[in-house]
């Protein structure tokens, strides 16, 4: 028997197995993370402009505009309305005593319960809205022009669900007449995962002006 010989057998059984066990799963992670570290970029990337552009007036309740966001978004697979991806587009202002009174009504009282809150004048959602909610709220359905995203003074005003939660707090210098414009975007890679035992690989980005 040749010991030096079986010495080799071993080694190369150990080379393989360290190999296997170890080297590829550790390859593949950084294929992965790096991939998803490109994903991560585009998305901020993509955040930021969207939110500027909608703070200069570009209108994204415009099918081209829509389109052009999607553009942008090129290989994330969104949709108008699904895909891996969202992007929700707020709206806010601060309502303050002045802006109940120059609706008729009294700051606080009926018809102003939002008086002294942050709220949503509009709502645009352009994705897979299933996958993700904004941070600050969400305004009911019935309340948002399905055509404009616009949210009318009468429910802005009054209605519970137009108020920005905690918005005041992340913008506390927002003043009645100023409006700050969001973008927040969510995308999930599910073509860059490393199986369904480590959840889907996820990305979010926020962007105000």
């Amino acid at each position: 028997m040749n010991p030096r010989g079986a010495e080799r057998g071993s080694a190369l059984i150990e080379f393989v197995l360290a190999t296997g066990l170890l080297l590829v799963p550790l390859l593949l992670g950084t294929v992965v993370f790096g991939l998803n570290l490109t994903r991560a970029n585009q998305v901020t990337g993509v955040c930021r402009d969207a939110a500027h552009m909608y703070a200069y007036g570009v209108d994204f309740s415009q099918n081209s505009n829509k389109d052009l966001l999607l553009q942008l978004a090129q290989g994330l697979n969104m949709t108008v309305t699904g895909g891996n991806g969202v992007v929700i587009l707020s709206t806010i202002t601060y309502i303050d005593k002045g802006d109940c009174e120059a609706a008729g009504l009294s700051a606080g009282g009926a018809g102003c319960e939002n008086f002294d809150k942050t709220v949503f004048t509009r709502r645009i959602v352009i994705g897979n809205r299933s996958l993700f909610s904004s941070a600050f709220g969400t305004p009911n359905s019935s309340i948002v022009d399905s055509s404009t995203g616009q949210i009318d003074m009468k429910n802005f005003l009054s209605n519970s669900s137009a108020e920005a939660a905690g918005f005041k707090a992340t913008i506390p210098g927002l003043a009645s007449g100023q409006y700050a414009y969001m973008a927040e975007m969510y995308v999930t890679s599910p073509d860059y995962s490393l199986g369904n035992s480590f959840g889907l690989p996820s990305i979010s980005s926020r962007s105000i002006f």
